[in-house]
């Protein structure tokens, strides 16, 4: 064990992961000391052959002075060899704000040390990591909130059309609306499962290059008749979904899987993925305030003002200009992903050597085992997300009632209503940013976050519904509008942010990808529905007596079905997969089954952690690293295809080098490699 470890307050500061410039500092070993070997009376001296299963002589005296202990217990999840999860309360609580506290001022620390170098390193630091992971998100929310906003430019403009359908059939127009979640639906379930089919890359680089296409013929719609230009814009915005559709699952799962390079890579993964996956995910909340302001100055210039009437020829050039800007950066994007993106899939090809499934063939087995064995967890990703988008929709509820009361005079203004809605895209993304900076705190977390943000919809939907005559009242309606800033703050800073995250994280890696489809797919059914009812149902009253139930059901549902999983190593995750496609589950004892990291319905109904036992746990995983020892032992020196050599990479990492040291003093490993004991000094 180093003498640097601290498990009682957490990584210190030469331990943990340099919070930006990961591909920079730690790819030139900057961030951490070396490792030097153990002095000699680290390694008990062994006696008589001792085989992989009797790992209990390999835990004899196991504590802080073992040579496995960091292995075994690493300090960012352990303290004293305890996983943090089985601590006392109060001591768990002191430990993790303790670990979280010194984590947070080693980040602050590093960032002066990064600005007093270059003012703007952390800057580029940050673009190179969040807004490059995340900008298909970017292109994404400026491109479906523009054929959003451009809606009431449409209906102000081309009336006849676009408001009492006399030129144009009410259907296509209605379709300019439900083809745009078709569309998203389509491409999250197909693109979620050609990214574990084929690879994140094909995913990655093939919605860019769908989006860039569906950009150029948004841009260049066109009809004999007004008619004739609304079919082609919603088969043209059609088209266009089916990228963003398959972006949700493609950057959840890559940023997932981003892994930095060093020993810091799993601390890294295990107190920043969370936030890792918001702050690129949040590059849609940017992608929407972009294009508000992009169209509201647009329309500023082709107008020459804000004043209506507008002209014909001002909505050409506004909605034209507004595709036309990101088709530019859409296609650098696919330039981008295909030449310079560095993609981590060797944990993906390793799932597929492990079980035998052909690098280019699809894991029906494992689909169908996550069916099954976390059936629970797939309920409750698809039901949170449905919940989610419905709320999404619903929370446009608030606006038009408040700006009646507020500006009666230009309530139908275009410009009015764009600006109060760049006002709510702020709010939101404090949301986004408040999310990323707790979702990785052990007592709060996804799940909570979620929990809460689901019930504070609720209350936020529920008051609008009972007072709703109050609130419209001038006396009351700046409450009724800070509720409306509040949903939109804690739909972010809640189910927004957190089912991106959890449907990619609780499943395995061989699924990752379609399960994150399949869950997100749901999601825009739950944001089709109130499209669909909104036709029924014109009472706005009555829309939020509907909207409530949806914040009290996502609470519920969240409760019983989501399991936690903040905190948790991802690879215990794949360790526990691994037993389940061998049909021995209940073999498993590792942390991926404590209660901690189970939902609800894991506990009671499936009792999955009764099977949780760290004791019986730790010799396995003695008996795990000393096979990945012996494997590197006797593939030494063969030449090894590609994949063989990045899976090996890997396994490298997952063995610290005092544990090497540790099985090549041996008996049974000098046996096999036919040389008598080393001794070092």
């Amino acid at each position: 064990m180093s003498a640097q470890n601290t498990p009682a307050t957490g990584p210190i500061h030469n331990q943990g992961p340099p919070p930006l410039d990961l591909n920079d500092s730690l790819a030139r070993g900057s961030a951490y000391p070396a490792i030097h070997e153990a002095d000699e009376h680290h390694y008990p001296q062994q006696n008589g052959n001792t085989s992989a299963s009797d790992s209990a002589s390999d835990l004899d005296n196991f504590g802080p002075g073992h040579p496995l202990y960091d292995d075994l217990a690493p300090a960012d999840s352990y303290k004293d060899g305890v996983y943090w999860a089985d601590l006392p309360f109060g001591e768990r609580w002191a430990w993790v704000n303790a670990q979280s506290n010194a984590e947070a001022r080693r980040e602050l620390r590093h960032l002066g040390t990064m600005f007093k170098n270059d003012p703007l390193s952390p800057i580029s630091a940050y673009f190179r990591r969040y807004v490059i992971g995340g900008f298909g998100l970017f292109t994404e929310g400026y491109t479906i909130f523009s054929i959003g906003n451009l809606s009431s430019l449409y209906q102000s403009v081309w009336k006849a059309c676009w408001k009492t359908h006399k030129v144009c059939d009410p259907n296509w127009v209605a379709a300019v609306t439900y083809l745009q979640p078709v569309g998203i639906i389509v491409g999250q379930i197909t693109v979620g499962i050609e990214g574990d089919w084929i690879g994140r890359k094909f995913g990655l680089v093939q919605d860019a290059l769908i989006m860039f296409l569906g950009l150029i013929m948004l841009t260049a719609s066109w009809g004999t008749t007004l008619n004739g230009w609304v079919i082609c814009y919603a088969w043209s915005q059609f088209f266009y979904c089916i990228g963003v559709g398959g972006e949700y699952p493609m950057t959840s799962t890559t940023a997932l899987e981003s892994k930095t390079v060093g020993a810091s890579s799993q601390t890294d993964d295990k107190l920043h993925r969370g936030r890792n996956v918001v702050l690129a995910f949040l590059m849609q909340g940017w992608g929407q305030l972009f294009n508000q302001g992009i169209l509201i100055i647009l329309l500023l210039i082709f107008n020459g003002g804000s004043h209506e009437p507008y002209s014909e020829k001002t909505a050409q050039w506004t909605f034209r200009v507004s595709f036309a800007i990101m088709a530019g950066f859409t296609l650098w994007l696919a330039y981008f992903r295909y030449y310079k993106k560095v993609y981590s899939s060797t944990a993906l090809q390793r799932s597929k050597k492990d079980f035998h499934v052909n690098q280019s063939g699809y894991d029906f087995e494992a689909l169908r085992l996550v069916s099954s064995h976390f059936g629970g967890r797939l309920v409750g990703s698809t039901t949170g997300w449905f919940f989610n988008d419905f709320l999404f929709y619903g929370n446009k509820l608030f606006q038009s009632s408040f700006i009646k009361v507020i500006s009666p005079a230009a309530a139908n203004n275009v410009i009015t209503n764009w600006n109060w809605n760049l006002v709510n895209i702020g709010v939101s993304l404090v949301g986004y940013y408040m999310a990323a900076l707790l979702i990785d705190h052990k007592f709060y977390g996804r799940k909570r976050m979620q929990n809460i943000g689901f019930f504070m919809d609720f209350i936020f939907f529920l008051f609008p519904a009972i007072f709703y005559h109050e609130l419209q009242s001038k006396a009351h309606i700046r409450g009724f509008q800070t509720m409306y800033y509040l949903s939109s703050f804690f739909q972010q800073f809640g189910p927004n942010c957190t089912t991106f995250l959890l449907a990619a994280e609780i499943f395995p890696i061989s699924v990752r990808a379609t399960a994150h489809g399949l869950s997100a797919a749901s999601g825009k059914l739950g944001a089709l529905a109130p499209a669909i009812m909104y036709n029924y149902v014109n009472d706005s009253h009555t829309r939020f007596w509907i909207v409530c139930w949806f914040g009290l059901a996502g609470a519920i549902f969240t409760w019983i079905f989501i399991p936690d999983t903040t905190g948790l190593d991802l690879r215990e995750q794949d360790r526990y997969w691994s037993y389940v496609r061998e049909g021995r589950a209940g073999d498993y004892h590792g942390i991926a089954i404590h209660p901690q990291h189970l939902s609800l319905y894991e506990r009671v109904v499936l009792k999955r952690h009764l099977a949780y036992d760290p004791v019986l746990d730790r010799e396995q995983r003695v008996q795990e690293l000393r096979k990945i020892y012996e494997s590197r032992i006797t593939s030494s020196g063969k030449e090894k295809p590609a994949l063989e050599t990045d899976i090996a990479a890997e396994e490298d990492d997952a063995l610290s080098r005092e544990a090497a040291n540790y099985f090549e003093r041996t008996p049974r490993m000098n046996a096999i490699n036919g040389v008598p004991p080393k001794h070092r000094m």
